[in-house]
C-alpha cells in the first residue's frame, strides 16, 4: 500500500511535535542541573554546554525540527503548521509530572485561547505559493516589499537586543520569545530554499554551484542559533508551560505574515478568511494576556548567591537566608544564620 504525500507530511509533523515537546522538558531540567554549577543562561551563562542532559534535549529538539523540515516538503503548510500545537499540549503535560509546573484556571483558559487563536489563524490564512527553483525564491526574496519586512524585523531584533533585553529580559517573556519569533520567520523563509536546493539536487539538477543556496544555507544557521540562544534564556527564566503556547503563537503569527508578503497571496482571500484572521489575532492576544498576567516566574539567583542542585531541588544561600527553590516554581526562605 502506497503512502500519499500528506500522509509522509502528517506522520513527520506529529513526530516533530513529540520531539520538540519533550525537548522542552529536558532543556529544562538540564538548565536547572547547570544553574547550580555556573552563571545561569538567563543572566548570560553558558554552564548548561556542560550538561549532558541539556545536550539530550538539544539532540531531541534537532530530531523534531529535522522532522519538521521534511514534512514541509510532502505536505502544505497548512497542514503542518497547526500541528504544532501538539507540542505545547506534550511540554505541558510533561511539565506538569517532571518539572511540577502548574497553571493558574485563568492561564489554562489563556493557553487554550492562545492554541484556538492560533489554529483559526492557520486555517484561514492564504494559501501559500511553492516556488519551483531556487532563483524564483530568489526573485521573491529580494523584491522591495520584503526588503522592507526583513529591515523592519531586523531593527526591532537589534532594539530588542541592545535595549530592551538589558532591561526587562528578566521580567518580560515577550523579550526573548519576540527575538525568536522574528528571526524564526527568516528561519523559515531559509529553510524552504534550502529543501528546494536539495529536492532538485536529488532530482539530478545540482544546485550546489548556486551562491544563493550557501546564503539560504548560512542565514538559516544564524538564525537558528539566535532563536537557541534566546530560547534557552526564556525556559530558564520563565515557566516552561508559558514559554511554549506563547512561543508557538508568535513563531507561527511572524511565519504567516513574512510567508503573506514573500509570496503575495493576500490578494486572493476573501472577506469572510480576513474577518476569520481577525478574529483569531484577537483571540491570541488575549490568551497571551491572560497567560502573561498569570505567569509565576521563577526567582532570578542574586550575584554572590551560593547554591547547589541536590538531585531534585535547586537551593541556596542568601544574604544570610537559606532559600529552597522547590521545583523552581514554589519559593519558601527562612532565616538559619543568626545576627549577633
Amino acid at each position: 500500500m502506497t503512502i500519499s504525500d500528506n500522509s509522509r507530511g502528517l506522520i513527520l509533523a506529529i513526530s516533530s511535535s513529540l520531539f520538540i515537546g519533550t525537548s522542552f522538558i529536558l532543556k529544562k531540567k538540564g538548565l536547572k542541573r547547570a544553574a547550580a554549577a555556573g552563571n545561569r543562561a538567563g543572566v548570560g551563562g553558558y554552564a548548561y554546554l556542560l550538561e549532558p542532559l541539556w545536550w539530550t534535549g538539544m539532540i531531541t529538539m534537532i530530531v523534531g525540527e529535522v522532522a519538521n523540515f521534511v514534512a514541509y516538503i510532502y505536505a502544505p503548510a497548512v497542514l503542518v503548521t497547526p500541528l504544532g500545537v501538539l507540542s505545547i499540549i506534550i511540554s505541558a503535560v510533561l511539565a506538569h509530572f517532571m518539572l511540577k509546573e502548574r497553571l493558574q484556571r485563568l492561564g489554562v483558559l489563556g493557553c487554550v485561547s492562545c492554541i484556538v487563536g492560533s489554529v483559526v489563524i492557520v486555517i484561514h490564512a492564504p494559501q501559500e505559493h511553492m516556488p519551483a527553483s531556487l532563483e524564483e525564491i530568489w526573485i521573491l526574496a529580494t523584491q522591495p516589499a520584503f526588503l522592507v519586512y526583513v529591515a523592519a524585523t531586523l531593527s526591532m531584533v537589534l532594539a530588542l537586543i541592545l535595549y530592551f533585553e538589558p532591561l526587562y529580559g528578566q521580567t518580560n517573556i515577550l523579550v526573548y520569545l519576540g527575538i525568536c519569533s522574528l528571526m524564526g520567520s527568516f528561519t523559515i523563509v531559509s529553510i524552504k530554499a534550502i529543501g528546494i536546493a536539495i529536492k532538485l539536487t536529488l532530482e539530478g539538477i545540482s544546485q550546489v554551484a548556486y551562491p544563493q543556496t550557501w546564503f539560504f544555507l548560512t542565514v538559516a544557521v544564524i538564525c537558528v542559533i539566535t532563536q537557541l540562544n534566546y530560547l534557552n534564556k526564556a525556559l530558564d527564566t520563565f515557566n516552561t508551560a508559558i514559554v511554549s503556547p506563547i512561543y508557538y503563537v508568535m513563531f507561527t503569527t511572524m511565519t504567516i505574515v513574512a510567508s503573506a508578503i514573500m509570496f503575495k497571496d493576500w490578494a486572493g482571500q476573501s472577506a469572510s478568511d480576513i474577518v476569520s484572521e481577525i478574529c483569531g489575532f484577537i483571540t491570541v492576544l488575549s490568551g497571551t494576556i491572560m497567560l502573561h498576567v498569570t505567569r509565576e516566574q521563577e526567582p532570578v539567583t542574586a550575584p554572590g548567591t551560593v547554591t547547589w542542585y541536590d538531585g531534585e531541588h535547586i537551593k541556596s544561600i542568601e544574604d544570610g537566608h537559606y532559600i529552597l527553590l522547590h521545583d523552581s516554581e514554589y519559593l519558601d526562605s527562612y532565616s538559619v544564620l543568626a545576627k549577633n
